[in-house]
């Protein structure tokens, strides 16, 4: 390589006489050495500025990434270092993921309503977006009472791709989440989607079961207490709890609103997900789409 040999011979002969004789850029040479200089920093950095890394992303985390995800993140930005020496820094400073926690279950399963069978059948793994999407309920204490989040999980990237918030948990607020899904996606109905849910009133009940009809979407349900059947939704709800709300006490809804949203706005576009070979739900769909012939 030229920049190499002008390297070699800077002491015999001027640099600016090589660059000429051998046609290189003299700002060329000296822009590839201050590359050089930068990968060989980044290959050596030292404890205490891996540290410093490791700390921003565990603060932008909101400290819901243990070191797996703190090392993708770090090789994602470029940092070339370990998975041991990431493990070994986290647990010497005493950095760790939020622990995770057992949450009360909402679904009122005691009712006469018609029940969809278990089409879905704890198959996960989904090849293609707008195929099956899964919903669920949780709940959010606030000083003015309790906040209900209901949301629509697309269960190939895991995106978020419907949600709603209320202060009841009436089948209204699973049909707003769906129709905000199927407007923000607008998936054939010829397509053959698929919604699964637990068996909740509000998801058997005859105004949400006319929605999936109106937009062609087959309905499946899990089995009666059950809720690995829905495993996808517990998981959300799960790191929505422990990464940002678990700790919190919010004196208004309001408040209790502005967190979720921010959490799954985040979520979806940033987040690190295990499932997804350690990239966010959006970033993972944008790849797949990007593949696909045109």
């Amino acid at each position: 390589m030229k920049y190499a040999f002008i390297n070699r011979h800077r002491r015999v002969w001027p640099i600016s006489v090589q660059c000429r004789v051998l046609e290189a850029s003299v700002a060329g040479y000296h822009e590839h050495f201050v590359r050089r200089a930068s990968a060989a920093q980044r290959r050596h950095l030292s404890d205490d500025a891996l540290l410093v890394h490791i700390k921003v992303i565990h603060a932008e985390a909101r400290g819901g990434y243990g070191w797996p995800r703190t090392w993708k993140e770090l090789l994602a930005r470029g940092l070339r270092v370990g998975k041991e020496r990431v493990q070994k820094l986290m647990q010497q400073h005493g950095i760790r993921a939020k622990g995770k926690r057992r949450f009360k279950v909402t679904t009122d399963s005691n009712h006469d309503l018609p029940i969809a069978p278990n089409l879905l059948d704890r198959q996960f793994t989904v090849a293609e977006p707008d195929k099956v999407w899964a919903g669920d309920i949780t709940y959010i204490h606030t000083g003015e009472g309790w906040l209900f989040l209901a949301v629509v999980i697309d269960l190939f990237s895991r995106q978020v791709v419907g949600w709603s918030l209320r202060e009841d948990m009436t089948r209204d607020i699973v049909i707003d989440a769906l129709r905000m899904a199927w407007f923000k996606r607008h998936p054939s109905k010829t397509g053959g989607l698929m919604f699964h849910s637990d068996r909740g009133s509000q998801y058997a009940s005859q105004d949400f079961r006319d929605v999936l009809k109106a937009y062609g979407i087959t309905g499946s349900m899990s089995r009666r207490g059950d809720c690995w059947d829905n495993a996808c939704s517990e998981t959300l709800f799960g790191s929505l709890k422990v990464e940002r709300l678990y700790g919190q006490k919010f004196e208004t809804r309001r408040q209790a609103k502005d967190e979720v949203i921010d959490w799954l706005l985040w979520y979806n576009r940033t987040r690190l997900h295990s499932t997804l070979a350690y990239v966010s739900p959006m970033k993972f769909e944008q790849d797949w789409l990007a593949n696909q012939p045109r």
